[in-house]
């Protein structure tokens, strides 16, 4: 056939499956839009539509990285076509990266000059850009900082008398008091503050007492039970303790970070975890997830949700307390778990994380950054990250960090899974995700495993979401990123 002949044949083919991409997306499965929109840029790549359509998909999955290269990319054939700016400074928003969102936005004006949608966008990114520059002028240095927790004494906090929720008698978490507390969020009622500032003082006071990896020992013939991302899916959250019981010293879990953000029930989630580990430390441990952070909470609905059920004062005790949060556990010397990943560079021991100074927000770069934001990658080595954040690791890294840690498996979350996890790496790695039904759209399951000693072999359970109230995910997210999404 001539090359021209050719040519057309091939744009003629990758509309059609353009076209069947399309319908992948319509229908959730981003995944498979993406495998079809890539193999509509192999046919014809200098198509502009099908370079933003795949930066579309990449958003949806939270491959912020890779939204940004795609909509780059889109830029560089038709550097008039608005959505590739669009789609690209969304990813930026994502990331909270606003001054490079504001700057692909201000794009997006300038070709389409009278399109109002453009402008109220536009108008949403300075507004935001404005509050952040606003934010950086009045903080005072970290030096200076007090904590916000010196300042509350709950003790002084009255609580009227028509107030008919849970309560706390002393000092004392109780499992009566978490029960009936647990029963009101389910009825949506709010805990009163008195007991909330309750909670999260004495949560911070326990992990602050924690090493940065925390080591977990499983005596023979009992169990423990590993979670993943929760995201504020309180119900959801439930439905793990109605399968597979509350936690208890005979029944322990480890809830591996991302506890909020997006679900729009992440103040229930978070102090029922709080409430179980204050109850009785052993049984539950927690890890910070990269959602457990400033940046991330301002974005994703947890700080909005906060200030709205609470008050400002709570937002900066959360934010305190997150920094408080372990990077990492290691179970019976053998089970590395973590809510990302591993690292940019070999030969990292467990004295490395252990000496990691966490009690800050997580930095851009570095092992403590690898370890909340990383993802495993199918081909050995090491590659760029596809969230933009971190980076991509393959089975050799995994499997050189386990023998030179003398460990047997990594277990991670941070990724949702159709199945509710993962195997790879030649079953050295486990991914585990703990949100089903993300974000009422994924249709995915969720997932936990339960780890029997002494020969731990993952026993992987997985479930369906149930119903939750009529309250949209993101409900209370910055009102910038909903018109995004």
């Amino acid at each position: 056939m001539p090359i021209m002949e050719t040519e057309k044949s091939n744009i003629s083919r990758a509309e059609e499956v353009k076209v069947l991409a399309n319908e992948a997306f319509k229908a959730h499965k981003y995944a498979q839009a993406i495998d079809l929109y890539t193999q509509a840029i192999e046919l014809n790549n200098q198509n502009a539509v099908y370079w933003a359509n795949r930066a579309f998909a990449h958003i949806k999955l939270e491959e912020y990285g890779s939204a940004i290269q795609d909509a780059s990319n889109a830029i560089n054939v038709d550097p008039k076509y608005s959505k590739g700016y669009y789609r690209r400074g969304a990813a930026y928003l994502s990331m909270g990266k606003f001054k490079e969102a504001l700057k692909d936005f201000q794009q997006v004006k300038k070709i389409r000059p009278n399109d109002p949608d453009a402008t109220r966008k536009l108008k949403e990114c300075e507004k935001a850009v404005m509050k952040l520059k606003f934010e950086e002028a009045i903080s005072a240095p970290q030096s200076q900082r007090r904590s916000v927790a010196d300042s509350i004494d709950y003790h002084s906090i009255d609580v009227e008398p028509e107030y008919s929720g849970a309560r706390i008698d002393g000092d004392v978490v109780t499992l009566d008091f978490v029960k009936k507390m647990i029963d009101d969020f389910k009825h949506e009622k709010c805990l009163h503050k008195r007991y909330a500032y309750q909670i999260v003082l004495q949560i911070r006071e326990i992990l602050r007492a924690l090493p940065s990896l925390v080591d977990i020992s499983v005596p023979d013939g009992n169990h423990f039970t590993v979670c993943g991302d929760v995201h504020g899916q309180f119900y959801d959250l439930l439905n793990i303790f109605e399968l597979n019981g509350l936690p208890s010293d005979d029944n322990p879990y480890l809830f591996n970070g991302d506890f909020v953000d997006r679900g729009s029930f992440s103040l229930e989630v978070i102090l029922t975890l709080f409430a179980f580990k204050c109850m009785s430390p052993s049984a539950i441990y927690l890890a910070r997830g990269n959602h457990e952070s400033k940046s991330m909470n301002k974005i994703y609905g947890f700080e909005g949700e906060v200030r709205s059920k609470l008050s400002e004062t709570f937002v900066e005790l959360f934010a305190e307390v997150f920094c408080c949060l372990p990077l990492a556990h290691v179970i019976n010397e053998k089970i590395f778990v973590v809510h990302g990943g591993l690292f940019s560079v070999d030969g990292v021991k467990l004295s490395d994380i252990r000496a990691i100074d966490r009690f800050c927000e997580p930095p851009e770069e570095g092992l403590m950054c690898e370890l909340l934001w990383s993802d495993p990658q199918p081909h050995p080595g090491r590659g760029p990250s596809k969230r933009g954040v971190g980076l991509s690791f393959g089975a050799d890294v995994t499997k050189r960090f386990l023998q030179e840690n003398n460990l047997d498996l990594v277990v991670r979350s941070h990724e949702v899974k159709d199945e509710g996890y993962e195997v790879e790496h030649d079953g050295k790695l486990i991914t585990v995700f703990s949100a089903p039904n993300y974000c009422d759209q994924m249709g995915n399951k969720g997932a936990f495993i339960r780890f029997e000693a002494p020969d731990l072999k993952p026993n992987i359970v997985t479930f369906s979401a149930v119903p939750h109230p009529e309250v949209m995910p993101m409900a209370y997210a910055n009102n910038f990123l909903r018109l995004f999404s």
